[in-house]
């Protein structure tokens, strides 16, 4: 069900990766269709806000003509970080689909963010879609950049 927008996702890192940038790549869904897709960008903006979900969550509130991103799912290829998944939870988005989860992240810090109700309900997390393809593409680029 969550793959097909996955892989939109994937072609977003895959993008990044051709330009250097970490793999990582998003897509917001409103009323099942693309709203919004974006990769990293940091290297390439000098900006360390470039992350592929916080430049999906700008260009969808130019779409939509509103920050609250209702009715809106994000999937991404690897699990938010706590400042995109600050972003997203005051963003009100519903939901969110990752591929992948580093082994290093803090889940559960990244869960209790995405819950917070001090923004309105809490977001809907689902891990693990697409989570080889996307694994691999980060391990292809920190195996040749690190």
């Amino acid at each position: 069900m969550y793959e097909k927008y996955m892989l939109e996702a994937l072609k977003e890192a895959k993008l990044a990766l051709k330009e250097g940038e970490v793999p990582i790549g998003a897509v917001l869904v409103y009323e099942n269709k693309i709203i919004a897709k974006s990769h990293n960008t940091r290297i390439s903006d000098n900006c360390v806000l470039g992350h592929a979900e916080i430049n999906v969550l700008k260009e969808a509130s130019k779409i939509l003509n509103d920050w609250r991103l209702k009715k809106c799912t994000l999937y991404v290829t690897l699990l938010p970080c706590p400042m995109c998944s600050g972003a997203i939870n005051q963003a009100r988005i519903d939901r969110v689909v990752c591929g992948t989860v580093p082994n290093n992240s803090n889940y559960s810090l990244i869960y209790e963010i995405l819950n917070d109700n001090n923004y309105g309900k809490p977001v809907e997390l689902f891990t693990g879609v697409l989570e080889e393809e996307c694994s691999e593409l980060l391990k292809k680029f920190f195996s040749k950049n690190r």
